[in-house]
């Protein structure tokens, strides 16, 4: 059977578990299946699906400031970004010259590609949200992610629902270019949480992630506001390096990390979530039908902003900038908003990548 080459990005978790369930319907079917990243992506993926094959594939350096001011730094970094994509193509060639591949899919690794393997790329950002100020250079990343990235792929997998209906990226997931609408393909929601039968007998859980420094200070500002919440908390922290688990007080547990199939269980157990607005944790959400939460995007990271503004004109979800946050009062605000529409499962859309997209190389 066919051997495929995965890379996902390493900033935050989000590429990783989005890709979980890909990984699964490839083993289903018997193919090989050879994993390349880094930090805590790859010991994420080491621990939840054991029998592939990994490898140590660095990628970026993450441009995130400890400051709320991302998009100047972000800018500035480019350059850093252009010689990192550099060495990344050469690693690439390294690393596929030691094995034989018939497919590879990378996860917002935008230098893994070949000119003589098949290439998919997994984005649900086929343009940047800017500052409204910068509309036009908004526009632009619709053209340059198309003719000098997305233009090296055989095609685009969008884990979302087509933007002529319902979803959930709202305008990140739109092209008005027919060069790329032509090779995206969208999946759907695409999540390894799995709704489950289970008793709602957890008042709260507090879901801390993203990039660093930021997940540190928003794991800060929680633990001094937690005890205001009534009822049983789970907070879990993020950190899969770690394996602690601790007492807060009598009805706050917290994790340093828990596996998939226990995140998944305390989701399912949840009556409110809080958690950043990154799109990983939206297909959560409408995988599992959740219609309370509370979202606090990670400060200058203008998609989760973007998403965050976007799901409370839709009266979804409410937001709550990090450093105006209450807990106690938000959460009552958060009451008021009504969640998701209902879409259509992972399990469902996986199938259907597998046939429509990528059984055809490996078999």
């Amino acid at each position: 059977m066919g051997h495929a080459f995965i890379s996902p990005l390493n900033w935050g978790l989000g590429h990783s578990t989005r890709d979980i369930p890909i990984i699964r319907e490839l083993l289903s079917h018997g193919h090989e299946v050879t994993i390349a990243t880094s930090g805590n992506a790859l010991t994420l993926l080491k621990r939840e699906i054991p029998e592939c094959n990994f490898i140590l594939f660095k990628d970026y350096p993450a441009p995130y400031s400890s400051t709320r001011f991302f998009l100047p730094k972000f800018v500035a970094n480019i350059p850093v970004l252009l010689k990192a994509m550099a060495d990344e193509r050469k690693k690439l060639v390294q690393i596929l010259s030691q094995g034989k591949y018939d497919l590879i899919i990378s996860d917002n690794r935008l230098g893994v590609y070949s000119d003589k393997i098949p290439s998919y790329f997994i984005t649900h950002q086929l343009r940047f949200s800017l500052p409204e100020y910068l509309w036009p250079f908004e526009l632009g990343t619709l053209y340059g992610q198309a003719f000098f990235f997305h233009s090296k792929f055989d095609g685009l997998i969008v884990p979302d629902v087509s933007p002529n209906g319902f979803n959930l990226s709202g305008k990140l997931c739109q092209s008005n270019l027919d060069v790329t609408n032509q090779m995206t393909y969208y999946a759907g929601i695409l999540t390894s949480t799995a709704k489950m039968n289970l008793d709602k007998d957890l008042d709260y859980l507090i879901i801390v992630s993203g990039p660093e420094p930021q997940r540190t200070k928003l794991e800060e500002i929680v633990l001094k506001q937690v005890h205001k919440l009534p009822g049983e908390k789970v907070i879990l922290l993020g950190s899969p390096q770690k394996d602690e688990k601790k007492l807060l007080d009598s009805n706050t547990t917290i994790y340093s990390y828990v596996s998939t199939e226990e995140k998944t269980e305390l989701m399912n157990r949840a009556k409110f979530l809080i958690s950043r607005s990154g799109y990983t944790t939206m297909m959560e959400l409408a995988e599992l039908e959740k219609r309370s939460g509370l979202f606090t995007p990670t400060p200058g990271q203008t998609e989760q902003e973007y998403l965050s503004k976007y799901y409370a004109k839709k009266g979804w979800f409410y937001s709550r900038s990090q450093y105006k946050l209450k807990l106690s009062e938000d959460v009552e605000t958060a009451t008021n908003y009504k969640g998701f529409p209902k879409v259509t499962k992972t399990k469902e859309n996986v199938k259907l990548l597998y046939e429509q997209v990528l059984k055809k190389h490996l078999n």
